[in-house]
């Protein structure tokens, strides 16, 4: 039986060789994400596992091959999966691994700084490794050699190709390496090339994609021409393909070296670098300004402060990470049980003995709590049956739908207390049994909606839910970064977030771009100091969002017609006046 055929078993479990891609976690294949949600250890160098660490399932053991400290990657909100697991690392005094056998490697020791012993010991007693590797596993020589010695040892092993960096980072960069006239296509590491292979890639006339880092492509750019290549020849340089720190540089191959001088981007500081250039006439690295997609996202590279929750603010990020920015949550808010919760007790026995017509969900937090609430009593969905359920919005909806419960009302127009009072029914006492709303929300919400339903014949039973509370500041580098411009733009999603966020963190500084949810939030900003920029065109988070994006287009847009180069707002020289645009 083939070696890559064998069952795991209690002498001999499985490794799985995984393909990172080039950077974007977003590249990883579907088959890559369900062999890191089932691995038992997951092995990679640093830059990888910040690559892959988030589809690892909790309680799967990290090692890091580049020898700083390992970490365990345990359920928040299950301490006691740490404690009982026996592939977890230790957090205290000299860092441990107990690795599969039961016996503890000391970080750091000589046998543990290689990859292919930390794969063969992780692999014993039938565990499932995942070594995982940037770019693709068939490219990368360590990675072959570590199949090797599994085969040696007789243990199972799969591979799960990745994209592979000399072909992700040039499609990110906006140059195709092939035209419709098919050219040639030669992929060359400059690490390790020989005199004879840059002799062979200077003959010919395609596209040739050199592997490099920012000390040597200029001497790789030498080397081609030497060989035969004309100084003229078309180059573009890459470096942190496919991440939003990506660069691009066009150029020849005479003058990249004075191109990246100019930029000042070499020497780099921190050495080694890897790069992607691509060079050839019929490489469309000429056509780089129409098809440079990925850089010309319109928030891309900017760090974005999102004010909120990390359950509210994932939905938004997400978003966000779809126009190129890097958002960073912030929670400004916790949330807890009310102080009195017999309240809350009656209305849920309430809800279940027939009370009410109608219940109101007016946020997410308000779900959760209800949804809490049942789990308590031992009830679930079906408790819902023969009451209308309304929600303010989609994000209320989809919690709701996440529960088992489709909403019977959300607003067709504004997603608020507001628009939800727009589309609700008066009371009618013909078709109505029951003239009583259920209201679990928070115990600061205003009386809108209360006043509303009264207004439409409506009983309301207004009952606080949970309490929101101010939130633990965060650590001292976001706070830093906040009052030291180190962020392009934060998004105000309400009054509260404005008051709370100034009151944890401070002032954000005058070069970030302030972006406010409403009128009152905006006022609320205006209060405290703040210039606001963009404003949502109506309340809600993700129309907010495209305001944004819509403020960062208009700017690169107007940087690249004054012939200026496109900067992020935390780029600004100290001292420059800043322009208020709102929208």
């Amino acid at each position: 039986m083939s070696p890559t055929t064998l069952p795991a078993g209690p002498d001999h479990g499985h490794v799985t060789f995984l393909g990172a891609g080039p950077g974007d976690p977003g590249l990883l294949t579907l088959r890559a994400v369900e062999a890191l949600a089932n691995a038992d250890v997951l092995i990679a160098e640093h830059d990888v596992l910040d690559v892959v660490r988030t589809h690892a399932r909790a309680g799967v053991a990290l090692l890091d091959t580049d020898s700083s400290p390992p970490s365990a990657l345990t359920a928040a909100s299950s301490a006691s999966s740490a404690a009982t697991s026996a592939d977890t690392f230790s957090g205290t005094g000299t860092p441990q691994l107990t690795v599969v056998d039961g016996t503890s490697t000391t970080v750091g020791a000589p046998a543990v700084r290689d990859a292919a012993h930390l794969v063969m010991e992780a692999a014993r007693g039938g565990k499932r490794v995942v070594r995982a590797v940037s770019g693709d596993p068939g490219l990368d020589t360590y990675a072959t050699e570590e199949m090797l010695a599994c085969v040696a040892a007789g243990v199972p092993f799969e591979v799960v190709p990745g994209v592979a960096a000399a072909v992700g980072v040039p499609a990110y960069a906006g140059v195709p390496l092939r035209d419709a006239q098919g050219a040639d296509v030669r992929f060359v590491d400059a690490r390790t090339a020989s005199d004879r292979c840059w002799a062979e890639v200077g003959a010919s006339d395609g596209t040739v994609v050199v592997s490099a880092t920012l000390e040597t492509v200029a001497a790789a750019a030498g080397e081609l021409v030497a060989a035969g290549r004309k100084p003229d020849t078309p180059m573009t340089v890459t470096v942190a393909g496919t991440t939003t720190r990506q660069r691009t540089w066009s150029a020849t191959l005479g003058t990249i070296a004075q191109t990246l001088k100019h930029a000042k981007v070499l020497p780099s500081p921190e050495g080694g670098r890897p790069v992607i250039a691509v060079v050839g006439e019929r490489s469309a690295a000429a056509q780089r300004d129409q098809l440079s997609w990925f850089e010309n996202k319109p928030l891309f590279g900017w760090r974005v402060l999102v004010p909120r929750t990390k359950e509210q603010a994932a939905s938004l990020s997400d978003q966000l990470r779809s126009y190129g920015a890097v958002p960073h949550e912030v929670p400004t808010i916790a949330v807890e049980p009310p102080r009195t919760p017999q309240q809350m007790e009656r209305a849920v026995k309430g809800l279940v003995t027939g009370r009410y017509e109608w219940i109101a969900f007016t946020s997410v937090n308000a779900v959760k709590a209800v949804r809490e609430k049942f789990e308590e009593y031992g009830l679930d969905a079906r408790a819902f049956a023969g009451i209308k359920v309304a929600a303010v919005g989609e994000q209320t909806a989809k919690a709701l739908i996440a529960f088992g419960v489709k909403p019977d009302l959300v607003p067709s127009g504004e997603q608020s207390a507001a628009g939800l009072l727009e589309d609700w029914p008066p009371y009618d006492p013909v078709f109505d049994p029951i003239d009583r709303v259920f209201l679990p929300r928070a115990d600061i919400a205003t009386e809108t909606l209360v006043a509303g339903l009264i207004e439409l014949g409506w009983e309301v039973d207004d009952v606080t839910a949970y309490r929101t509370v101010r939130a633990s500041p965060p650590p001292a580098e976001t706070r830093e970064a906040i009052k030291g411009g180190g962020f392009d733009a934060v998004l105000f999603t309400s009054s509260s977030t404005v008051r709370n966020l100034v009151g944890i963190a401070g002032k954000p500084h005058n070069v970030t771009v302030i972006a406010c949810i409403g009128p009152a939030t905006a006022k609320t900003a205006e209060e405290h100091g703040l210039r606001v920029d963009v404003m949502a065109p109506e309340p809600s988070v993700h129309k907010l969002a495209e305001a944004l994006a819509d403020f960062g287009l208009r700017r690169r847009a107007a940087a690249v017609e004054a012939g200026d180069p496109v900067t992020r707002p935390s780029e600004r020289r100290p001292g420059a006046r800043r322009r208020r645009t709102t929208t």
